[in-house]
């Protein structure tokens, strides 16, 4: 069922979708293999679609630990507030990621300690992308992380433009096969 509505999204929206499947439960494991659930006090998503991503962090993550998706297409919203909305500190937030600051000081949250990304930086207008990343710059601790992945290494010359040190990662068991980037302010 999720397919079926990911594949139906693409078609409507490509350019803001990315992709024609969800991810991988291998990626999913790979994005959320970079966090210490141990000391994440707040743990964002952008662009959550269907939940791929979700669901992983949803069982790894302390109960304490509040877990905010923000996602902007209105029938993945609609479908992850059905799927997690009753979650003590899980938060379905129905916007742009270019907002992300904005949504954590009405949660008098001051920054994240990690922020993973489904968005594809490849297709987004470079404006947008752009107010996207440095919204994730200004929000996240200076020792936090910020997790995304690409299809191709394209873009991360742009994303280090950001995030000086990037880790990668290639998960060939996606399709189609990603990288895995984990991106910190500076240092290690």
């Amino acid at each position: 069922m999720h397919a079926i509505l990911f594949l139906r999204e693409f078609f409507k929206n490509p350019r803001y979708i990315g992709a024609i499947t969800p991810s991988s439960s291998a990626l999913a494991k790979a994005m959320v293999g970079e966090i210490n659930f141990e000391k994440a006090t707040y743990i964002v998503e952008l662009g959550p679609g269907t939940g791929s991503f979700t669901i992983e962090l949803i069982k790894k993550k302390k109960k304490q630990t509040t877990l905010i998706l923000v996602e902007l297409n209105d029938e993945f919203v609609k479908k992850l507030r059905e799927k997690y909305g009753s979650i003590p500190n899980v938060h379905v937030v129905h916007g742009s990621a270019e907002n992300l600051k904005e949504y954590l000081n009405e949660m008098n949250i001051e920054q994240a300690d990690y922020i993973i990304s489904g968005l594809p930086f490849t297709s987004l207008p470079k404006e947008g992308a752009d107010r996207i990343l440095r919204a994730v710059y200004n929000t996240l601790k200076m020792d936090g992380r910020f997790i995304t992945f690409q299809y191709s290494l394209v873009k991360k010359e742009y994303i280090q433009t950001f995030f000086q040190c990037i880790r990668r990662k290639r998960v060939w068991s996606n399709f189609p096969p990603a990288y895995v980037f984990s991106c910190n302010k500076g240092g290690n």
